[in-house]
């Protein structure tokens, strides 16, 4: 298939571009500056795709000063629209639309799999319903429409191990605020291969969550990591630190949702790492070698 990436740079991103490429699919990346030239630039990119596949969006873990809040939201919900709207130029449109959310659309309190009605009110409950609603348009132009709901992605090369790997090596890793938090997460081979379904099998449709069956919390995260690279996890972070450094953003990192996925299995879907013990060996063992105290001094600036 020739297939269209929003986001080709990211995390995931780039290993999705590399899955596709290496499965004998072409892929056509859509960056930044793509966007910046407008939907009809857009459109003539889509010309010829059987696929878009939409991964863009700036990152969270950032201060969110109010500017920053409209690229959060410009970065999601803007974008989307516009592929939707570039595809509505064309004379024949792609067959398939993933589009990308997050587990924001569900408070902090139960336990959610797709069958419940996201009920999130604050800023990332609102900016879901908006990024959920600009892909859903894509349905009307013909397109079969597939909204992937994202949990804490793991992996070795990027995302959160890739921020958090370097410390907890150096014995200064620790749980965030009480550690209670729960803590949603999939491997990014599992990630991976369920963008591959979607593709693959026409009856996907709708929302799935990406997330294993198995989620836990930051503090058994936190554990489960510090036994894995044999190293102490004694340096609670503080919320009111967290507070200081990311103001408003901070909420992301101190609270969490649960979600799990009831969908993906009934499409035929097998989790490769189901549990995050047997997962994070994995990306430790992948890992080894590649970390020196050089290499972390040389991060540092």
């Amino acid at each position: 298939m020739k297939i269209a990436i929003s986001g080709p740079t990211g995390f995931i991103g780039t290993q999705l571009v590399r899955a596709l490429s290496n499965k004998g699919h072409a892929v056509v990346p859509i960056g930044r500056r793509e966007f910046n030239r407008g939907t009809r630039h857009l459109s003539m990119l889509l010309k010829g795709c059987d696929a878009v596949i939409n991964l863009a969006g700036a990152p969270i873990n950032r201060r969110w000063t109010r500017a920053y809040k409209r690229t959060i939201v410009s970065s999601r919900v803007e974008t989307t629209r516009m592929l939707v709207s570039a595809v509505s130029q064309m004379r024949k449109s792609p067959k398939t639309f993933i589009s990308t959310s997050g587990m924001g659309a569900f408070d902090t309190k139960g336990r959610y799999t797709e069958n419940d009605v996201a009920n999130a009110a604050d800023f990332l409950g609102e900016l879901t319903f908006d990024w959920e609603s600009a892909a859903w348009e894509g349905e009307t132009l013909g397109m079969r429409v597939v909204v992937f709901r994202l949990s804490l992605v793991l992996g070795q090369q990027g995302g959160l191990m890739g921020q958090v790997l370097t410390p907890f090596r150096l014995g200064l890793g620790g749980p965030i605020a009480s550690g209670k938090q729960h803590f949603s997460w999939i491997h990014i081979d599992d990630l991976i291969n369920a963008y591959l379904l979607a593709l693959d099998n026409p009856r996907c449709r709708g929302i799935y969550h990406l997330a294993a069956p198995n989620p836990v919390n930051n503090l058994e995260f936190t554990r489960t990591l510090g036994k894995a690279l044999n190293r102490p996890t004694l340096f609670r972070v503080p919320a009111t630190l967290l507070k200081l450094a990311y103001g408003e953003g901070a909420e992301v990192m101190t609270s969490g949702q649960c979600i799990v996925s009831e969908r993906l299995e009934e499409a035929g879907f097998k989790f490769r790492h189901v549990e995050l013990e047997s997962a994070i060996q994995a990306i430790v063992k992948s890992s080894t070698g590649s970390f020196s105290f050089n290499d972390f001094v040389d991060s540092r600036g």
